[in-house]
């Protein structure tokens, strides 16, 4: 049985999937022992990490599959990866399709913003026609080698051009065939109520969870009584390891030294258990001649 195989069946389940955003093999790694069931590799978050720039479609594809392929060769998890717009037009969305799914991924996001985009919750987003995304996911649809690939449908236009219009947005995508809808940056407790009683009945919806963004903050156990079945927290790895490395450097550009701070980090035999540094020796002296 195929990774995407089972996400799909594992959407078909009751209980809402929790997906942490990744960035690359390590916090795939640390999440997988964690217990988490699927993972998000967030666009914003590889701009974030490998860039050090702002989410503004920067990031390319094949820094996307390098990153995924990285992933997906060190843990065993379902992976939903942000492809972004697919990187241009319908040709671009078949190529990016293909090489994701390559790359091991079960589930691919598109949205509807012009290319170059930027983050679900910054302003100034513009969007392409509806009738110019359809031809995208169906490009999507079309390009997967297997149908258990799947194909989740993002819409920007809450911000852009209300509430009503990214519901007839998501019904328009919906009806493409796509497995999976995803409408971003929901203002209100009341609008995701309204998102989920017009399509939680007919596909999965995936809530996304930013801190300090324009949706309200829920736990996943909320999110899944309103009827959502994914809920990602995308970036809040990236702002989390931020958040440590500035203290870090801080403290080790004060005290000259990182004794102050051993209780707060893994030290070289600690790192080389979660990594699984004895494990590789092992294996490695399978191999070796007598």
């Amino acid at each position: 049985m195929t990774e995407p195989l089972t996400f799909r069946r594992r959407l078909a389940q009751a209980g809402i999937v929790l997906a942490p955003g990744v960035y690359d093999a390590l916090s795939a790694l640390l999440a997988e022992q964690a217990g988490f069931e699927a993972l998000y590799l967030s666009g914003a978050s590889i701009a974030y990490t490998r860039l050090g720039r702002s989410d503004v479609g920067l990031t390319t594809y094949s820094e996307l599959v390098d990153t995924l392929a990285h992933i997906t060769e060190r843990v065993s998890l379902p992976v939903i990866v942000d492809a972004d717009t697919g990187f241009g037009n319908a040709l671009n969305v078949m190529r990016t399709v293909r090489g994701l799914e390559r790359a091991g991924a079960a589930m691919i996001q598109l949205e509807d913003q012009t290319f170059p985009k930027r983050c679900g919750h910054l302003d100034g987003k513009t969007l392409v026609p509806t009738a110019e995304m359809v031809g995208k996911l169906k490009a999507a649809l079309d390009a997967r080698g297997n149908a258990n690939t799947l194909i989740l449908a993002r819409t920007d236009a809450v911000a852009v051009e209300g509430l009503e219009a990214a519901f007839e947005r998501a019904q328009a995508y919906l009806e493409c065939g796509v497995d999976a809808l995803f409408i971003e940056a929901l203002q209100t407790p009341a609008q995701m109520d309204a998102a989920c009683q017009r399509f939680a009945g007919r596909v999965p919806l995936l809530a996304n969870m930013v801190e300090g963004g324009k949706t309200p903050l829920q736990s996943a156990p909320e999110l899944q009584a309103r009827g959502f079945r994914i809920a990602i927290f995308p970036g809040g790895t990236a702002r989390a390891v931020a958040h440590t490395l500035q203290a870090y450097y801080a403290n080790l550009h004060l005290h000259q030294t990182t004794s102050g701070w051993r209780d707060k980090m893994l030290d070289f035999d600690g790192l080389n258990k979660v990594i699984g540094t004895s494990e590789l020796f092992a294996t490695g002296k399978r191999y070796q001649a007598p």
